[in-house]
């Protein structure tokens, strides 16, 4: 059931606060608050926490929420509300500084797109709803997916489109794109979604996806920095660690995942952490059938082995 004040059930989420050992008393940082599932998780097992996203509305809808959350610690006296912050992921080690969470037991990132952005229409991430082709987390942002769809030429749409969303039709869409522009700009999600599916191949047997989710993955990615972000972030994640403090991170695509394995690989290796998902934990068929946003989750996490 969906307690008010959510509005997004987390891909993983026994499995992701059980293998980060939350106890009553160890400290955490989501990194990526989103809908508040984990954090929210975390508070209940009586972990103290640091919240962050980058999208404003995220934590203004949560912050009310997760204070009010019970938690084991509260019976005993000494409850810490959770500290809220709005900023890029990126930022993690001066959010933490700045917030006294310079040494920690464990660490969240969710990269996926929460279901409050998905199904908000005026956001515009989502090609099943009619609204602008925005795409931006954060509304400070300066750059739209409308700005991209409407600027780049064929050449850089297909190299958007291919690399970020490794779409193999990506020249065909963005010759479309670029023909249908001619006539009037691309404004909406719908739109750019209907060029996409006039354009597309027949679907084959074994393809359930739309034809426009690549598309709009690469987008969105390119909007947000999502890869570099994320780059950035991890190590200084790492150095918030103890010893003994894991580091979590949930992806939903092949070049987050492949990010997020090449980062714990080199790590491992300069004996900084250990792995302890050998292969990435993924959902089971009876989460898909109830979440199906969660079938692409993969959950990879590490221990920290030495002191920073």
């Amino acid at each position: 059931m969906q307690i008010k004040g959510e509005y997004h059930i987390p891909a993983l989420l026994k499995e992701t606060i059980d293998l980060l050992e939350v106890r009553p008393g160890k400290r955490f940082i989501d990194a990526t608050l989103g809908g508040g599932g984990h954090s929210k998780e975390i508070l209940l097992r009586g972990g103290e926490l640091l919240s962050i996203d980058r999208d404003p509305e995220a934590v203004k809808n949560m912050e009310d929420f997760l204070k009010a959350c019970p938690s084991p610690a509260k019976g005993g006296g000494k409850f810490r509300p959770p500290r809220l912050v709005q900023a890029n992921f990126s930022d993690i080690d001066k959010v933490a500084q700045e917030n006294g969470f310079t040494e920690v037991d464990g660490i969240l990132f969710d990269l996926g797109v929460s279901s409050h952005q998905l199904e908000t229409p005026a956001r515009g991430f989502s090609f099943n709803l009619e609204g602008p082709l925005d795409m931006r987390m954060d509304p400070n942002l300066s750059v739209t997916a409308k700005d991209l769809v409407n600027g780049l030429n064929e050449g850089e749409l297909a190299e958007l489109f291919s690399k970020l969303g490794e779409e193999k039709f990506s020249k065909r869409y963005s010759r479309a794109i670029v023909k249908a522009r001619q006539v009037k700009p691309i404004e909406t999600c719908n739109e750019l979604a209907e060029i996409i599916l006039r354009n597309s191949p027949p679907k084959g047997k074994f393809d359930r996806t739309h034809p426009a989710t690549r598309v709009f993955q690469a987008l969105r990615i390119a909007v947000n920095d999502e890869l570099n972000a994320a780059k950035e972030a991890f190590p200084k994640a790492l150095g918030l660690l103890k010893k003994g403090g894991r580091l979590a991170v949930l992806s939903f695509h092949s070049l987050e995942d492949g990010i997020v394995k090449r980062f714990f690989l080199e790590n491992e290796q300069k004996g900084i952490i250990k792995v302890i998902t050998e292969k990435p934990v993924t959902p089971t068929p009876e989460e898909v059938k109830q979440n199906p946003r969660a079938r692409s989750a993969k959950l990879r996490v590490a221990e920290k082995i030495i002191n920073s």
